[in-house]
């Protein structure tokens, strides 16, 4: 007789951009740290990310902050983790010119 077990739901993360609170809050998450890892061991020194509206820009930015921040334990049971990845503490600059009031190119 086959046990009959219970997956917990996760719930989607419809207004969640942040890393930190998708793996807090247990929300489900595509795991995406191997490409990633494979972008970075590149060696190029910049990065031009280029994506539609609505297309995980800031998720991403939010992981690779929370990897150079050497933040281990969010990253639990996903593929980085079981890399060769350092989890060495970078110090991480973060502009976000979202919560800048301007309205024109001057005011900028």
């Amino acid at each position: 007789m086959k046990k009959k077990t219970t997956k917990k739901r996760k719930f989607l993360p419809t207004d969640v951009s942040t890393f930190s609170k998708m793996i807090e809050g247990d929300y489900l998450y595509v795991d995406k740290t191997q490409q990633i890892y494979n972008l970075l061991a590149t060696g190029s020194n910049y990065f031009f990310l280029s994506r539609p509206r609505r297309f995980g820009k800031t998720l991403l930015i939010s992981t690779l902050e929370e990897l150079f921040l050497g933040n281990k334990k969010l990253f639990k049971g996903l593929w980085i983790e079981k890399s060769d990845w350092q989890w060495k503490k970078h110090p991480v600059i973060r502009l976000d010119f979202s919560m800048m009031d301007v309205e024109t190119a001057t005011d900028l």
